[in-house]
């Protein structure tokens, strides 16, 4: 009776959005736990590998120019500029597919840490995306090679005349873009950007699939689909046929493309990086998924955050 008492008792205390708050900023000040926690986890990964986590870099180079060759041989495109496109996408892809998939498995794959050890929820959700950044920054490499390879592509600045690109030819593959230059930092608040966005998605989708053990496999679904329809592996200049003129199925796909999240999500990194310029309307679009999607998450917190440790 005492117990049943005592359990009510807590789940009504952990009912306000104070609770939530102080959940999250008691999981992000516990940086030496999650931390240490997060790179046992990239070790225990790869123990005994002999090149240990470098593995995640030479699986993504493969992976990269392999699709790179094919896409240059079967469609034409301008390989020098597309496969630094190519695996920027990747990379970026790879990091917010990760945070999705290990993300809904934060809470049940600390089951038996959560039952016993009272410790923020924000604890693992920053453990998962600490891991998650550990393997991005490795995969980064295969840009840092790229872009030394290729540098003289990406940095081929543009002339306009009548709003007409000198150096770009219609339907030739080779991107119309500013070059590489101080704008290519707007990478690094745009990457902050999508950190903001990952950490609401693991703990929001945390804790609903701790609750639904269904939603993982709904998720993976959708994000397969996410994955084709997003222009990770092939460029948006594909909508232009070779003779210049517009794909017939292009004032269809455009709209559908701009109102995919994870398209703004990877255009906020991969643009700068790669000599473009993001659009304004990507980041007012990862603006907003950052407020509402906190907002959301905050409100999931206050209703159901004591229930995650009976969940699991």
């Amino acid at each position: 009776m005492h117990a049943d008492t005592a359990r009510a008792t807590d789940l009504g205390d952990s009912r306000s959005v104070r609770k939530a708050l102080a959940d999250l900023t008691g999981g992000l000040t516990s940086y030496e736990l999650w931390g240490h926690l997060g790179w046992q986890d990239i070790k225990q990964r790869y123990h005994r590998a002999a090149l240990g986590p470098f593995w995640i870099t030479i699986a993504q180079a493969v992976i990269a120019l392999g699709l790179g060759l094919l896409n240059g041989l079967l469609f034409g495109a301008h390989f020098q500029t597309f496969l630094p496109y190519l695996a920027t996408g990747l990379i970026i892809w790879q990091f917010i597919n990760g945070c999705f998939i290990e993300g809904m498995e934060a809470f049940i794959a600390n089951e038996a840490t959560i039952k016993h050890v009272p410790a923020p929820l924000m604890v693992y959700v920053m453990r998962t995306l600490w891991r998650q950044l550990l393997m991005f920054l490795h995969t980064f490499i295969v840009y840092v090679i790229l872009l030394v390879i290729f540098f003289g592509d990406l940095d081929h600045k543009y002339s306009m005349k009548d709003g007409t690109c000198l150096k770009a030819v219609p339907g030739s593959g080779i991107p119309c873009h500013p070059g590489l230059g101080w704008w290519s930092l707007l990478a690094i608040p745009g990457f902050l950007l999508v950190l903001l966005t990952m950490g609401w998605v693991i703990m929001f989708f945390g804790i609903i699939s701790t609750r639904f053990r269904d939603m993982p496999q709904l998720i993976n679904a959708v994000l397969l689909l996410a994955f084709y329809m997003t222009p990770v592996v092939w460029p948006m200049d594909q909508l232009t046929e070779k003779s210049g003129r517009r794909h017939a199925l292009a004032p269809y796909i455009e709209p559908i493309i701009d109102g995919n999240p994870i398209y703004h999500l990877i255009q906020v990194v991969r643009q700068p990086l790669t000599g473009g310029l993001v659009s304004m309307w990507s980041y007012v679009a990862v603006g907003l998924m950052v407020v509402v999607g906190w907002a959301a998450t905050l409100l999931l917190m206050r209703g159901y955050r004591g229930r995650v440790s009976y969940w699991v």
